[in-house]
């Protein structure tokens, strides 16, 4: 999957999954994608240009994440 260049992209990892998937033996998806108003689930990403990590403690994303990695760049994700 590929999101194109242009927009904001917040990646960040969902450590309530990585604490799922060790309880449990699942191997789901734990590093997400959020894109205009949508969240992927991924298993890999690969940026295609600059990128900075934001920490927030005060205003996090709807999601909770605290800390995120944001571009505008492309993205490369296999799902």
């Amino acid at each position: 999957m590929t999101f194109t260049a242009g927009t904001i992209k917040r990646i960040h990892i969902n450590q309530h999954q990585i604490r799922k998937n060790n309880n449990t033996g699942c191997r789901a998806n734990v590093i997400t994608v959020q894109w205009k108003n949508k969240s992927y689930p991924v298993k890999t990403i690969a940026i295609r240009g600059e990128s900075a990590v934001v920490y927030s403690p005060d205003k996090p994303l709807k999601c909770g994440a605290r800390v995120w990695l944001e571009t505008t760049a492309e993205v490369l994700a296999t799902l």
